[in-house]
């Protein structure tokens, strides 16, 4: 099984930079008005079309088919336990990232979620006002000014970064699944994990079809945003603390 796990490991990690060094060669093909987030969006787009065409073939109708035939409840509950999972790991990140209420929170979620919501089946900590928030190693090396580097779409794997995708193996051991020692178990987690993403999308993929729009561009854009909005700002080394703050005027 160990053997199993570390051989796994090196695959997704020596394809995670032959991705980079595949974006790297295509981005010396670009042109002087190419986005100066997207250099290597020619290999990008490419890669883009790929993913979309296993999306057709084999994701969605997979997900179609979840959606269709697993009932509401079941797939709320599919959806509460590998949000619970992520928490552990947000709690890992948020620590490092020196965010002591955010980690607590998260904490906090994944015990009350484990334990009283059957296994994290249940979202009693949401009931009671914990809020989660959600964070990676990507995020992290962001947080501590690590820059995104170029944008880049991963086979399969879809919309990233150089900084996140140098710590997708960091993610893939830091969350809970990816200790999973039983290969079987670990894989059909993954799956069903892979399943239950894209069922939430499906009706944003069927807007995304019918509205004219570059589909890539709209996704890659989206995408860049959201990653920055979740980056944690950091306190400025020069705040300092006001010594009026909150009192009353002189004239008062």
């Amino acid at each position: 099984m160990t053997y199993q796990r570390t051989h796994t490991s090196r695959i997704i990690l020596r394809g995670s930079m032959a991705v980079i060094g595949l974006g790297l060669l295509a981005g010396c093909a670009t042109g002087p008005a190419a986005n100066p987030d997207d250099p290597y969006e020619s290999f990008n787009r490419n890669m883009y079309s790929f993913n979309d065409g296993v999306d057709k073939a084999i994701l969605k109708p997979v997900a179609t088919a979840y959606h269709n035939v697993t009932p509401k409840p079941v797939r709320t509950g599919v959806s509460n336990f590998f949000a619970n999972l992520s928490d552990a790991w947000s709690f890992v990140n948020n620590l490092l990232q020196g965010r002591g209420e955010q980690a607590m929170d998260s904490m906090v979620r994944f015990n009350v979620n484990t334990v009283f919501g059957l296994g994290g089946l249940l979202d009693i900590a949401t009931e009671m006002g914990v809020q989660r928030h959600k964070q990676d190693f990507g995020l992290t090396l962001g947080h501590w000014g690590v820059q995104t580097g170029p944008y880049l779409v991963l086979p399969f794997l879809g919309p990233s970064t150089v900084r996140d995708t140098v710590a997708l193996p960091v993610d893939f051991y830091g969350g809970l699944t990816g200790n999973i020692n039983d290969v079987a178990w670990r894989n059909s987690l993954y799956g069903l994990h892979i399943v239950e993403k894209r069922d939430a999308l499906l009706d944003t993929s069927d807007l995304l079809e019918a509205a004219a729009l570059d589909r890539y561009s709209f996704t890659r854009d989206v995408y860049l945003q959201v990653r920055q909005q979740r980056i944690a700002p950091r306190k400025s080394a020069v705040d300092k603390y006001d010594e009026d703050a909150g009192k009353l005027p002189d004239d008062y």
